[in-house]
């Protein structure tokens, strides 16, 4: 008796010998490679609420106005291939009943532009590409991958300074569950502005040169864990001018409690969330952990295979008659 080796014991044996090597490449190598910040982002957030506002044909504040804040991301694809980071121009309008719809952004009650320049693996800011302003933090619009319940230096555009935004447990967002972070800003001196002296109290003087003061009642951010994208936040900002020196505010720029993203906006962040989410969880998962176990399966099953063979009778040999001739 011999023992041979089938075809489809070897079939099994490198089906599940590739499976047992693609599954540490799949967490390992195409998950990280998977896990990076966009390029070609092109994204728009929409918060609404109530509050206070500086009328600038009244001269003066008006309170209980719908406020609106528009915020567009778009990714620069040219620049961000050229650094190798993530290049993206954000335009952040802050609007009234009065300005809306704008035909031009910068007919706005106020007008933002400016450049974040992020790590596409780390979301840390990196410093190039005509970045404007000098952004710091961990975090600017969004939250690094795989979000930890820590505390985190977000980054405050108006107070030109980061936050620090504190873990808060788990909260929900049009059904899906996200990490929940808040925090707070005091009263802060955040620039200058050159305004007519009499909105600062101060008549005698044509212009002056009066102090921004900025604050924030509360800054809240629901964030889905494993990619850090922001599924909910509120802001609360007053900002207002105050006179050279001056302890107290002469007048309220804007002033809201809440101010948050739109249920529309809460939809379209929780649907792009669940997408990427489940991409990342299937290649850094559900497919290594399935390749593991079907790999080492099936490579079990033709080892066995391979070791046991398969018997075969040996054909008795003629007597008197060769193995082999040659002929002429």
């Amino acid at each position: 008796m011999r023992r041979t080796t089938s075809p489809f014991s070897l079939v099994l044996l490198g089906a599940g010998t590739f499976l047992l090597v693609l599954a540490p490449l799949l967490a390992w190598y195409v998950h990280p490679r998977a896990a990076v910040n966009p390029v070609d982002i092109d994204t728009t957030a929409v918060y609404t609420g109530r509050g206070s506002v500086f009328d600038t044909e009244r001269i003066e504040t008006v309170p209980d106005r719908r406020i609106t804040v528009t915020q567009r991301v778009r990714g620069d694809v040219e620049d961000s291939e050229r650094s190798g980071n993530a290049v993206w121009d954000v335009i952040t309008t802050v609007d009234t009943d009065a300005s809306l719809p704008a035909a031009d952004p910068h007919d706005a009650l106020d007008f933002t532009p400016h450049r974040w320049v992020l790590d596409r693996k780390t979301t840390r800011p990196v410093h190039c590409c005509e970045e404007t302003p000098h952004i710091e933090g961990e975090a600017y619009l969004k939250f690094p991958f795989d979000v930890q319940k820590r505390s985190y230096q977000w980054w405050d555009n108006t107070l030109g300074d980061t936050v620090v935004m504190r873990y808060r447990g788990t909260a929900k967002v049009q059904g899906y569950t996200g990490y929940r972070f808040t925090g707070s800003v005091p009263p802060t001196k955040a620039g200058t502005r050159l305004v007519p002296g009499s909105i600062v109290d101060r008549p005698e003087s044509p212009q002056v040169l009066a102090e921004e003061w900025y604050s924030n009642h509360g800054i809240e951010l629901i964030v889905d864990q494993r990619t850090g994208r922001v599924l909910y936040a509120q802001t609360g900002p007053r900002q207002t001018l105050r006179a050279p020196g001056a302890d107290e505010d002469a007048a309220v720029l804007l002033d809201a409690e809440k101010i948050a993203f739109t249920p529309r906006t809460q939809k379209e962040a929780v649907r792009q969330a669940e997408q990427d989410s489940g991409r990342l969880r299937l290649l850094g998962e559900t497919l290594p952990v399935g390749a593991a176990v079907a790999g080492g399966l099936l490579a079990a099953a033709g080892g066995v295979l391979v070791a046991r063979g398969r018997k075969e009778e040996e054909r008795p040999e003629t007597p008197g008659v060769p193995q082999s001739a040659l002929t002429k």
